[in-house]
């Protein structure tokens, strides 16, 4: 058996149902436990505190399993974590064809990323798309698959594990076929009656940003004859729900063109309008002060940018290029307009997040006041005992 012992006092973590176990808490390790390996981890006083997946090469060297002790970690035990998250997504979600399945640690599987994509019109079976991000998951990848495909029904399973977690955790980045057939070129699914065009093998993430749905189904509300604008727009997501929602006119900014090509397909696939919308393949941070030296005013501002913040180290420098964004595109904001704020980076916190936006705020020399708190949606659950999981932070302000 192999078992990880730790430090006087280092057990509160644990005992709060928190799942990580970081290496400067161990004591001692007994036995040769392989990466991915099932250890057994107890407090310093022997007690059994619970069931993990090590990995020798992260700094996070335990992801726990199980806190039942007389819970084994074998096929049965992941057969059944998956069909538990997958009843759970089926029982709350609908009217979308791209869901996520599981949510790592929230779902008990740590390092594990599911996400399923509905062909619009199709037979409903459908593209699941994996990201392995720990030693654990990946020790038990075959089980996990084989659990995924009899609990959808779905025989089409497509890996996306390149990312660079990964190579913390001792892996290499990998992507490719793990069962059924290789996923089509696109896969257009609908969400909140728009269609999107999702590349699983090539696109950002799993292929599609699915953790901004009920975000999008709120700038849909909000867009009726509004001028909207778009930041790091991607494939579109935002712009598509701001159309769909009756918005005026919908500038969106990526530098990506092979991205906003597929948002150009994106507005074809809908029907809408391509007058109304226009697309710049530039810098977002540059456009959004030219915007402002040039006079535009908008409606309606999205800024959903990458994360800015990889890890605690950069956290000043990428609270400085939040601050830049919200500073400009509140300036750009007409009176009465809305901005729709967001970080991904899960390095910074929500309390942080806010004190950035309003630093920005006072400095635009404007009063804005808070409508709501963004988030993820019920599929991307969060454990009371690990704020780490709470990625996505989101505001929706108004200015007077």
């Amino acid at each position: 058996m192999n078992i990880v012992t730790l430090k006087p006092s280092k057990e509160k973590s644990l005992l709060r149902r928190h799942p990580w176990v970081y290496a400067n808490a161990i004591d001692r390790v007994e036995g040769k436990p392989a990466a991915g390996a099932t250890v057994v981890v107890r407090a310093h006083d022997g007690r059994f505190l619970a069931r993990a997946a090590y990995s020798p090469h992260s700094q996070i060297r335990a992801r726990v399993w199980s806190f039942d002790e007389n819970e084994p970690i074998d096929h049965a035990f992941f057969k059944r974590r998956v069909q538990r998250a997958v009843a759970h997504r089926d029982a709350m979600v609908s009217g979308t064809g791209a869901v996520r399945l599981i949510f790592g640690e929230a779902d008990g599987l740590p390092g594990l990323i599911v996400d399923r994509y509905v062909e619009d019109g199709g037979s409903g079976r459908g593209q699941l798309v994996c990201q392995f991000m720990a030693a654990g998951v990946e020790a038990w990848k075959d089980a996990i698959v084989g659990a995924l495909t009899a609990a959808t029904g779905c025989p089409n399973v497509y890996e996306r594990s390149d990312v660079s977690i990964r190579e913390k955790e001792g892996l290499e980045q990998i992507t490719g076929l793990l069962a059924g057939d290789e996923p089509p070129g696109t896969i257009v699914t609908s969400e909140n009656g728009v269609r999107y065009h999702v590349d699983v093998r090539n696109g950002h993430k799993t292929g599609f940003y699915v953790d901004q749905r009920d975000n999008r189904a709120l700038v849909q509300t909000f867009a009726r004859e509004r001028d909207v604008l778009n930041c790091f727009c991607y494939t579109g997501g935002f712009s598509l729900a701001a159309l769909k929602g009756g918005a005026k006119r919908v500038v969106s900014i990526d530098s990506s063109g092979d991205a906003l090509a597929t948002a150009q397909k994106n507005v074809e696939a809908n029907g809408f309008d391509a007058a109304r919308a226009a697309w710049l393949d530039a810098d977002a941070f540059k456009t959004l002060r030219r915007l402002h030296e040039e006079g535009e005013r908008f409606d309606l501002v999205v800024l959903d940018p990458p994360k800015f913040a990889a890890s605690r180290e950069h956290v000043d420098r990428a609270a400085r290029a939040y601050k830049d964004i919200n500073l400009t595109g509140l300036k750009l904001l007409r009176p009465g307009g809305l901005l729709f704020t967001y970080s991904c980076s899960g390095a910074i916190d929500a309390d942080l997040f806010q004190k950035i936006v309003a630093g920005a705020a006072a400095d635009a020399r404007v009063d804005a006041r808070i409508l709501k708190r963004l988030g993820a949606g019920v599929d991307h659950p969060l454990l009371t005992a690990f704020p780490e999981g709470e990625y996505l932070k989101g505001l929706l302000l108004q200015i007077a």
